[in-house]
């Protein structure tokens, strides 16, 4: 019985350790296709070929419309207020200001010598990472296009055929999620330096030691020290589309609605 009552306050912190409570969930009504997060809480969202810009509070601050640009399939906020939007089948990438003005013009990449990019994202000292299917290379580019890191091709380098879904730079180091294979990491001169053991993950971002990824409509954490896995519950009702961390806040896009909850450990 001693010996019982001495495990029972382990037991309970061990139970208690992945335990989450949410303050109640405030949302943000409408339909989007995309959205991401940056590191001061603002949103991102697109609904067509309009982007919105929302504050921590999810108050609408701002909007423009990117009719010319064509499909935005990806937006990367790697400098708060600073975001970059991706249209991967027309090849063009633009950098946006605080204001979701076109910043410095619209990149064309298959007449600046990058023809088949099919993933990009910002990187430090205004640079940018590429992924090339038909090289099956990565590749860090300065603002002026020049390549100044080369994978090679990654089939050679791991022994299989990558299929990258997603990528992310986080101090110095480059994340990019194969689902079938893991999540791959390269420091900045795109040499590979290990991957992450997490299969099956549709979408994923790193914020300080741990990595958070969507795999099977359920968010997760990973803590990149312990590498302990854990579930993450998530409040409301709806299909999850994707799901982001930040500042203490969980962000969930459904289908009609992006919903926010403060988390309280």
């Amino acid at each position: 019985m001693m010996r019982l009552l001495l495990l029972l306050p382990a037991l309970w912190a061990c139970l208690g350790a992945g335990a989450q409570a949410f303050d109640p969930v405030r949302s943000i009504p409408g339909r989007f296709d995309l959205f991401t997060t940056d590191e001061l809480g603002n949103v991102y969202a697109l609904s067509g070929d309009e982007l919105q810009l929302f504050d921590p509070q999810g108050n609408s601050w701002l909007r423009n419309s990117l009719k010319t640009f064509g499909r935005i399939t990806h937006i990367d906020v790697f400098q708060s207020l600073k975001p970059l939007v991706f249209a991967r089948d027309q090849g063009q990438l633009a950098m946006l200001d605080n204001t979701l003005a076109v910043q410095g013009g619209v990149i064309n990449l298959p007449s600046s010598g990058f023809p088949q990019v099919e993933m990009a994202c910002g990187s430090v000292q205004n640079c940018f990472w590429f992924f090339d299917p038909r090289e099956l290379a990565l590749m860090r580019v300065d603002n002026k296009l020049e390549v100044i890191g080369n994978s090679g091709r990654l089939d050679q380098l791991l022994g299989f055929t990558p299929r990258p879904v997603q990528m992310q730079e986080l101090d110095n180091w480059l994340y990019v999620n194969d689902p079938a294979h893991g999540i791959l990491v390269f420091d900045l001169f795109a040499t590979y330096y290990k991957t992450i053991p997490i299969t099956g993950a549709t979408r994923f971002e790193v914020r300080g030691n741990d990595l958070w990824y969507m795999q099977n409509d359920t968010l997760h954490r990973y803590d990149r020290r312990t590498f302990g896995t854990e579930h993450f519950p998530m409040p409301g009702e709806g299909k999850v589309r994707d799901a982001r961390i930040e500042r203490g806040r969980l962000y969930l896009l459904r289908e009609d609605r992006i919903d926010m909850a403060d988390i309280r450990r």
